[in-house]
């Protein structure tokens, strides 16, 4: 029986029982055994972390553990700098995308709404999430760990929170995408890119009232839904005013596609 010594940082340990967080704790093994496999025997999805240390040096996933060995692990945006050692992460993506999984329909709504290529289905499998996810380069989003220890899976993130407002503000704050924000340029319903279009055009779908009283309408290329400015917009500009200015600043909701009327 071999042993050794490992500890996991910061929000790592939202994946450990009680007595193993922030601490060191020993563990013992008995195969031949990657580093990848024995993080992930403990419950911590490889997506999560960004560097490893092996008695002081950086290590990546191939790493075999040996008897005695002193393993701290490390989240994704520590706060110190790593440049001189070898982060476990590959790359990060040139193009951000999400692919969520079918507990996280509201969130998709939310991250459409602010201008990220969203894919979401309510029939999504396991497999078909993690293919999409290798296949299209799409960051992973789930409620399920298990999920996130899929092979296939390099770029993905555990959603800690249940609230979809509270959710939108953990993806923001953990990838640093505030400044990303293009709201109003997807459908909410399926993804696709809206563009403006004439009330001559979309005549025969809109209610009475709305022909008699809104002039500016979207309409969605893909699933051909029209939009327009609702009663609720003022309430959701806010909203998103309000995560803007996080970063200081952003692309302003003012004069940008309504995209959330019916």
């Amino acid at each position: 029986m071999s042993q050794c010594s490992i500890r996991f940082y910061e929000e790592l340990n939202d994946f450990l029982p009680l007595e193993r967080r922030k601490v060191d704790f020993s563990h013992e093994f008995q195969r031949r055994a990657s580093i990848k496999d024995l993080i992930e025997a403990l419950g911590v999805p490889h997506t999560e972390v960004d560097l490893i240390l092996v008695n002081g040096a950086s290590v990546d996933f191939s790493y075999i553990v040996r008897d005695g060995d002193r393993i701290s692990v490390y989240p994704m945006f520590e706060a110190f700098d790593i440049q001189t050692v070898s982060r476990v992460r590959p790359q990060p993506l040139r193009v951000i995308r999400f692919v969520l999984d079918v507990h996280l329909g509201k969130l998709a709504r939310y991250l459409r709404l602010l201008g990220f290529d969203t894919l979401y289905r309510n029939d999504y499998d396991d497999a078909e999430l993690a293919r999409l996810a290798s296949a299209e380069q799409r960051i992973l989003l789930t409620r399920d760990r298990d999920l996130l220890k899929r092979a296939l899976v390099t770029h993905g993130f555990f959603v800690r929170a249940t609230d979809p407002r509270r959710q939108i503000e953990e993806i923001l704050d953990r990838l640093d995408l505030y400044r990303a924000i293009r709201p109003f340029l997807r459908c909410p319903r399926c993804n696709g890119l809206l563009a403006t279009t004439s009330k001559h055009q979309v005549w025969e779908r809109l209610p009475p009232k709305t022909r008699r009283y809104i002039e500016a309408y979207w309409e969605c290329g893909q699933c051909s839904q029209v939009y327009w400015e609702g009663s609720h917009m003022p309430q959701l500009r806010r909203f998103i005013e309000n995560l803007q200015a996080r970063a200081g600043g952003g692309a302003s909701c003012a004069g940008q596609i309504a995209g959330a009327g019916k």
